[in-house]
């Protein structure tokens, strides 16, 4: 029986009594293993009558059969994983369609990637012009995420915010194949399937699949490469995941924190406190000299009023102050609502593993902010944690199935191993119909709104190559071919401006055509801007 949860490196006491595979209990069995070796033929003695003959006619599809058994983990796996990157890329891909996804953010992660790809900088006239920085603004200066660089090579075979989709559907499938690999070794192998298609419905990574695309697209595989790899004693690979993480976003250094002190407490001392460490020194450099190098204003996402300006402040808050620190966690309704729902799907049993301490400095982070969008569910920050809830929640189960043992309750390990595997996956369909993934099971979502017409029009009329100001349902459409800026009501003398309107911003409107500019089509409240002359 699989009950152990050792770190990378030595593993500790425990683990090392707890890990061993008896023979009967092993995951897929002793008979499983013999069919994978080809080691189950029945002895000719044995042979029904015509059982040679029928050997030798099956004779040429045996290497086949061997095959596919001694891969069969390997092939439901891959389908999986393209199942799961079709579900992703299916709702982003038609919400992108039907003009549902917005300007902020795909269009500064689309520019963002375009730079790298023509080997130029990293420029996100978007961000710029809105925050009045100019054109020239790079997206190391809003958020240091240098790892949107791999995605470049994909612009070469399709330049738009489509091949941003189509990468993060396929990123957030690949986090399940070590998913996997944790949770055979720690539960077992039909234990493994349940809580990875689990993760694969999850409602952290439909909500993200359903706000464009961000930088977390990263972040799952790479926790979950780096806890697996952790895990299994695999340092070199894990550590390997972990600088992806510090160069997917700057406060990844707290997860890295995390991530520190979860190895620590499981035994690997040193390793962990180099990690927490490191995670410290880059958080901190990144934030302090980095993104101020690159022109940013670091405090600009981090607005902690009643805890202090920085880190160590708000270290030495909590040490001091630590009733007002805790009651801050829990001071408004939608905090509520982000804690359980994001320790429901482990059922609430990633409390009980130390591996939960990876996740908890972005949890705090959120939850102490003044931004009362970060306290909410609703945007793609769970994303960045789910895969260490769930792996937290399989070590929290093999834990108390341990404990239970361990007081005499007569060989509960297999029954409730297999019954915590099924009701995470229980948990996660019962999530489905209240998250986006929902979408796709409404016949309508398949079908064009009827300002579709309108809105394809409004577009064939933008030449190739210039800047526009777009609304938020048109930014994203156009950024493949154009300078998209947010039409946030700002007179700039922008050449085109391509938006959505209502009868409030009709009177706006007006006072553009008194400006220098044509109106080029006026149809279900979409409006064509140009500027004569440009």
């Amino acid at each position: 029986m699989i009950t152990g949860t050792a770190t990378s490196g030595q593993p500790s006491e425990e683990s090392r009594a707890t890990t061993a595979v008896e023979p009967e209990e092993r995951p897929d069995g002793p008979d499983d293993q013999e069919r994978e070796s080809g080691t189950t033929a029945v002895e000719p003695e044995e042979r029904p009558d015509g059982a040679d003959d029928r050997e030798r006619e099956a004779e040429p599809r045996r290497p086949a059969v061997r095959f596919l058994r001694s891969r069969r983990h390997l092939i439901a796996l891959s389908v999986l994983c393209a199942l799961s990157a079709a579900l992703n890329w299916t709702l982003s891909l038609l919400r992108f369609a039907h003009f549902q996804l917005s300007t902020y953010d795909l269009v500064i992660f689309d520019q963002a990637v375009r730079g790298y790809s023509r080997f130029s900088a990293p420029t996100v006239p978007l961000r710029g012009v809105t925050g009045n920085l100019g054109m020239d603004y790079i997206q190391l200066a809003d958020h240091f995420s240098p790892i949107l660089a791999v995605l470049a090579p994909f612009y070469w075979l399709h330049d738009g915010p489509e091949t941003l989709l189509v990468a993060q559907a396929v990123l957030f499938a690949l986090a399940i194949p070590f998913v996997w690999m944790f949770t055979r070794r720690v539960l077992g192998t039909p234990h493994a399937y349940l809580v990875s298609v689990a993760y694969a419905i999850s409602w952290p990574i439909a909500q993200a699949t359903a706000v464009e695309f961000h930088e977390v697209a990263f972040v799952p595989l790479l926790t979950a490469i780096a806890v697996e790899r952790l895990h299994a004693g695999r340092r070199l690979p894990g550590l390997l995941a972990v600088l992806g993480l510090l160069l997917t976003k700057e406060d990844l250094g707290l997860m890295v924190v995390g991530l520190g002190a979860w190895l620590f407490f499981t035994g690997q001392r040193r390793l962990g406190a180099g990690l927490a460490f490191a995670g410290v020194t880059v958080f901190e450099v990144v934030r302090k000299f980095l993104i101020p190098l690159a022109g940013g204003n670091p405090a600009y996402y981090t607005r902690y009023s009643k805890l202090g300006e920085d880190l160590p402040q708000m270290l030495w808050s909590a040490v001091t102050r630590p009733h007002e620190f805790v009651a801050m966690l829990f001071d408004a309704h939608p905090k509520w609502d982000t804690w359980g729902l994001l320790l429901w799907p482990s059922l609430f049993l990633c409390l009980l593993s130390p591996l939960v301490l990876a996740a908890l400095p972005l949890i705090l982070e959120r939850l102490l902010a003044d931004s009362d969008n970060w306290w909410s569910t609703g945007w793609h920050y769970d994303a960045f944690v789910i895969v260490i809830v769930l792996m937290a929640g399989v070590d929290g189960a093999a834990r108390l199935i341990r404990w239970l043992e361990r007081r005499g309750v007569p060989r509960p390990g297999h029954g409730l191993r297999l019954a915590y595997a099924a009701a995470v996956f229980a948990v996660a369909v019962t999530t489905v119909p209240y998250r986006p993934f929902d979408n796709l099971m409404n016949p309508d979502f398949y079908h064009p709104d009827p300002r579709t017409a309108a809105r394809e029009q409004a577009m064939s009329m933008v030449p190739d190559g210039v800047v526009v100001e777009a609304s938020d349902d048109f930014g994203a459409r156009l950024s493949g071919r154009t300078t998209v800026l947010w039409w946030d009501y700002q007179k700039r003398g922008t050449p085109w401006i391509v938006a959505s309107i209502n009868n409030d911003l009709r009177g706006l409107i007006d006072s553009y055509l008194t400006e220098g500019y044509e109106l080029r089509l006026d149809r279900d409240d979409i409006v064509v801007l140009h500027r004569i002359g440009a």
